[in-house]
């Protein structure tokens, strides 16, 4: 069986994109923070990991490796914003957003390399935040921008191995986070979408199964946005 690891996993986009490695007949691992996961999925196991601790991801990683000797597919999908001004955020809170977003996705591959069989599918969350700034949270359209040259650097350390880095890079998807938008807010949203409303999750799904059957899709931004910014 293959094995498979979505950070984030248990909610929103990452749920989907686990629900569809799932119909392919991976057996998932994924991380998760906030309430505990009470669902009972067959092959799937949510393992709670504050990824912000770098102890917690590391403890993660033993996991993985001491359940399998393989992993098949890597969805970096975990991110979190503060929302705070430019001049009210602070150091921690900086380090916070890079930390979940960026560096444990980092030390993931990096620990997994020797774990990766070829022909294998590694995939990031990146955001239209980090290539049409919109948010106040300056951070984390930085930690974005770091998901897509994280990924597009990735492909020269797997270069040679028919093992793919991508990037899925959605603008507004109607998850639990963005139903807490004021109203107005989403209105404003949808003026700048060409399409008027958010996509679904399983419109962003459909990305990541993209790239999960194409071979030669690598190196790449796949922008779901519905025409953002069109105006």
């Amino acid at each position: 069986m293959k094995n498979a690891i979505v950070t984030g996993g248990t909610s929103g986009i990452g749920l989907g994109v686990a629900k569809m490695l799932l119909e392919k007949g991976y057996h998932v691992f994924a991380t998760y923070v906030g309430p505990t996961f009470t669902e009972q999925i067959d092959n799937f196991e949510a393992i709670y990991t504050d990824q912000s601790s770098r102890k917690e991801v590391y403890d993660f990683i033993s996991y993985v490796k001491s359940k399998t000797d393989h992993v098949d597919c890597i969805v970096c999908n975990a991110g979190m914003t503060i929302r705070k001004s430019f001049t009210e955020t602070q150091d921690e809170d900086w380090d916070k957003m890079m930390e979940v977003a960026v560096n444990s996705h980092y030390i993931m591959v990096r620990e997994f390399f020797p774990h990766i069989p070829q022909k294998s599918r590694i995939l990031f969350t990146g955001s239209q935040m980090g290539l049409n700034p919109h948010a106040t949270v300056l951070a984390y359209g930085v930690t974005k921008a770091a998901i897509h040259a994280l990924t597009k650097n990735l492909v020269k350390e797997f270069e040679g191995t028919g093992t793919t880095v991508n990037a899925i890079v959605p603008g507004f998807v109607n998850t639990p986070w963005q139903k807490e938008k004021p109203e107005e807010i989403k209105q404003n949203i949808y003026k700048k979408t060409a399409i008027h409303r958010f996509a679904s999750i399983d419109e962003i799904v459909d990305a990541y199964r993209f790239c999960i059957d194409n071979p030669f899709v690598n190196g790449s931004l796949i922008e779901v946005n519905g025409g953002y910014s069109y105006k």
